[in-house]
């Protein structure tokens, strides 16, 4: 990269004294936990409606399910699947398979039994934690052609007594006689393993991409990747010395995992869990435990703000909101800004690079291109290199579009068992994204789209985040995705998926005469679906993919 504009960094000029410092983090987040579980033994580490988990607590019963699953053979180096949602559960099986020297596996509950399937035979899963409903339901019988010898099992209800019927809508059901149960264990008082505490090196996570490209590979997190991502949130956001932690991003989503989990036990603050997103309980959650931090995808921001109840006082307390998985709207920002009062500092990141690699900094806001209309997703770090390269891999200068390539601390060393796709997507250690994005000369990073998702209209380049920008300014769009469907004319041509916002009543045609408004002739949507909801990943981001099968299958 000699003589590469890139290599000289001009971001750093955008980040203040703390967040361009240098950063020492500890080896995993299991030390962090017990540090602040010495220091700081009865502060509040977990909150889960009424039920509350000090330091002291989380610490000695994640030792706990360490030493049980030690005990049943569990050696280091050997995958725990973990399928749960945002409860004390999950984190209480993360630090557990940590401690024993494991490399954990989050996967997301909702998958079905053919997804599951496949995590646990490609990660050669020798523990399986999840909840007791699923184990009874279909994962006793998906596990049972895979090498998961250890279950354990959960109940959400446990840890907490209010019973939230939005949520917590489930009865507590028998003990299975072929699993333990995960707080019975938690509460038995085992020792864990003296001789597995982990180096940065270790891979801490196999996280499972989403598959919105084709089949899901296992990205290998390290607990360095992790700790340094965590470590600079705790010293880059400027929070108080004890913050409140709103997770709404899910905690097996690498964004929920590092940015929320990772970041506030590492800064010994409180983590609020409300086990999954329903817009009137994350609501009441910041009533109660006024967070000072959270993130989460844009889907995520317009849902609360379409909410009934919702008020300003809800955002109140609030020092910094983070958006990430999912592309923010320009006009979602300002909207939510008029409306209830935070700036949502867009971010960039991907599973590769163990989340973040680029952030608005607290205190900027982030520049619209005036071309485009995109909005920046932020500026990398300081010891981030982040380039933007052409088809034939040469650099491009500032301004001009290409694929982002990064490399730093927080990429991954590759995927699990997948040479031929390390070497591919990995080159010489960079991270090649897929992502066609653009740098200004200041530095600030733009996300034009994914690669594949370019929208080919008679010979004309057509991204769909520029058509979505546009869509989201009227005032009837709740949600809208973009994709290319075939077209005798055209090749393709543009479609647009819309939901409207509560109460809004429009024709589809005047969508797409509103975009014709505003865009060239051959970028407005030619068609346009109304639909109830739009389908989207665990983590909030709106799957294209199944829009556009979808669409096949009704041309």
């Amino acid at each position: 990269m000699t003589g590469s504009p890139y290599a000289a960094k001009p971001w750093t000029a955008l980040l203040n004294d703390a967040q361009g410092a240098p950063v020492a983090p500890v080896a995993s987040l299991v030390h962090a936990v017990r540090r602040a579980a010495a220091d700081t033994p009865e502060r509040t580490a977990l909150a889960y409606f009424d039920g509350r988990i000090t330091y002291r607590a989380l610490d000695e019963l994640s030792d706990s399910v360490a030493g049980h699953l030690a005990a049943r053979g569990l050696e280091r180096g050997d995958r725990v699947a973990i399928l749960l949602q945002n409860s004390p559960h999950f984190v209480l099986a993360l630090l557990g398979a940590w401690k024993a020297g494991a490399i954990v596996v989050p996967v997301n509950p909702m998958y079905k039994s053919g997804e599951v399937t496949h995590v646990l035979k490609d990660g050669e899963v020798a523990a399986l934690v999840c909840s007791d409903r699923a184990w009874d339901s279909y994962l006793r019988e998906t596990a049972a052609g895979t090498p998961v010898r250890i279950v354990l099992t959960a109940c959400e209800l446990d840890l907490q007594t209010r019973n939230d019927a939005r949520v917590l809508n489930f009865e507590r059901l028998p003990q299975a006689a072929d699993a333990d149960d995960l707080i019975a264990v938690a509460r038995r008082g085992h020792k864990a393993p003296a001789d597995r505490a982990a180096v940065p090196s270790d891979i801490a996570l196999i996280s499972y991409t989403s598959g919105t490209s084709g089949a899901p590979k296992g990205a290998t997190n390290t607990h360095g990747n992790i700790m340094y991502n965590a470590e600079r949130q705790r010293t880059g956001l400027a929070l108080p010395g004890t913050p409140v932690y709103f997770a709404m991003a899910p905690l097996f989503h690498i964004t929920g995992m590092v940015a929320q989990l990772a970041g506030c036990l590492n800064s010994a603050g409180t983590l609020v869990l409300a086990y999954r997103f329903e817009a009137g309980v994350v609501l009441d959650a910041f009533a109660e435990h006024r967070p000072v931090y959270t993130v989460g995808p844009s889907t995520a921001f317009m849902a609360l703000a379409a909410h009934p109840d919702v008020t300003r006082d809800h955002f109140s307390s609030f020092r910094m909101i983070s958006s990430g998985g999912a592309p923010l709207p320009p006009a979602l920002v300002e909207k939510f800004r008029a409306g209830f009062g935070p700036y949502i500092h867009n971010g960039y990141g991907l599973t590769e690079c163990t989340a973040p690699c680029a952030s608005v900094p607290p205190g900027l806001e982030a520049p619209v291109d005036p071309v485009s209309g995109t909005l920046a997703v932020g500026a990398p770090g300081p010891d981030t290199v982040v380039r933007i390269v052409d088809d034939q891999g040469e650099e491009v200068p500032f301004g001009e579009q290409g694929e982002i390539l990064v490399r730093g601390p927080q990429v991954v060393p590759g995927y699990w068992r997948l040479p031929e796709a390390t070497a591919e997507t990995f080159p010489e250690g960079e991270l090649r994204t897929g992502d066609i994005g653009f740098m200004d000369p200041q530095g600030w990073l733009y996300v034009v789209d994914r690669k594949k998702d370019m929208i080919n209209a008679s010979g004309f380049k057509v991204w769909p985040r520029e058509v979505e920008d546009v869509l989201y300014t009227h005032p009837a769009v709740r949600e809208a995705a973009v994709v290319g469907v075939p077209d005798g004319y055209r090749g393709e041509t543009v479609k647009a998926y819309i939901s409207l916002r509560p109460g809004a009543d429009e024709d589809p045609a005047a969508f797409a005469a509103y975009c014709k408004e505003r865009l060239a002739a051959y970028k407005y949507p030619r068609q346009v679906e109304i639909l109830p909801d739009l389908p989207k990943t665990a983590s909030g981001k709106i799957l294209r993919r199944e829009l556009r099968s979808r669409s096949g299958e009704t041309q």
